[in-house]
């Protein structure tokens, strides 16, 4: 069986689901999952889960994103990107300071509430917002807390024809709409905004410097060998401990044990290889993920 890590730099006009398909394909195993969405129009960072590693997907989840995008000035869609109906426009008649812009970047920094766009997969009562969006249904979109850790300007800021096009980093929690930020950066400043372009560059950990084309791997899927990351590059921040034949003997079976530790979380290595990750609880480690079967 194959357990680990693939990070595919998934391509525009894809599907997350359709990647995880292909690859159940290439791999010859079911047990494949994605962790993080990306929309069909959105490139980038794509962790896929194999094997054992499927049990580490809501912790993936968990970690920041990374994205490097484009926004314009001039007009907003109803889906905040340009594949959405225009529903504004307003000429920038005057260019728009990169201070000013990136002055309302900041204010977005830290805890935010973000209402996700309307062409989204948010579910409400069990039907997803493009679903209603679809069918011309009226449905409260509902408020979510996200947390924004870098909006930064990148320049150079190109200004024709009465609109305004800018680049941007971000650094987010999960559940953050990238698009929704852009949207939500032109109300800030007084002109209809749409994003023209995003790639994530890193999730879950992983970036683009260890990511693959789907593509290739569908031409030469031997390659797939050399881009598997181990399940334990996973926790490479954890603290490590080596169990001796007692504490496996124990954990096992599920045990908690005892541990001269304070850390929080630990991960139990044995044979050279993760095992577990126990946590903390009343002075005494319990089991919080098991991963008996990574070899």
């Amino acid at each position: 069986m194959i357990n680990g890590i693939l990070v595919i730099n998934k391509s525009k006009g894809m599907t997350s689901g359709d990647v995880v398909y292909k690859l159940r394909k290439i791999l010859k195993t079911r047990k494949v999952g994605h962790a993080g969405t990306l929309d069909p129009e959105v490139e980038g960072v794509l962790p896929i889960a194999i094997g054992q590693a499927t049990k580490l997907i809501e912790l993936m989840h968990e970690r920041p994103k990374s994205y490097t995008g484009r926004g314009l000035f001039g007009f907003s869609t109803d889906s905040y990107d340009t594949d959405g109906k225009v529903l504004k426009r307003k000429d920038v008649t005057e260019k728009i300071s990169c201070d000013k812009i990136q002055e309302g970047m900041d204010s977005f920094l830290g805890k935010i509430d973000q209402v996700p766009p309307i062409y989204s997969a948010v579910k409400v009562n069990g039907k997803r917002l493009y679903e209603y969006a679809r069918e011309g249904i009226p449905v409260t979109r509902p408020v979510r807390s996200v947390e924004i850790f870098k909006y930064q300007l990148i320049e150079p800021v190109t200004y024709q024809d009465g609109q305004e096009e800018f680049g941007f980093d971000i650094e987010c929690s999960k559940g953050t709409y990238v698009r929704s930020l852009v949207n939500d950066l032109g109300e800030k400043l007084g002109y209809p905004a749409v994003m023209t372009h995003l790639q994530r560059t890193s999730s879950s950990g992983f970036d683009l410097k260890q990511a693959i084309r789907l593509e290739e791997l569908e031409k030469n899927p031997e390659l797939a060998v050399k881009y598997i990351l181990p399940i334990d590059s996973f926790f490479a921040d954890y603290e490590t401990i080596d169990m001796s034949e007692g504490i496996w003997q124990k954990v096992k079976n599920g045990n908690a044990i005892s541990l001269r530790n304070d850390a929080k979380k630990v991960a139990l290595r044995y044979n050279k290889k993760v095992k577990a990750i126990y946590e903390l609880k009343s002075h005494t480690y319990r089991p919080y993920l098991m991963l008996l079967q990574n070899e």
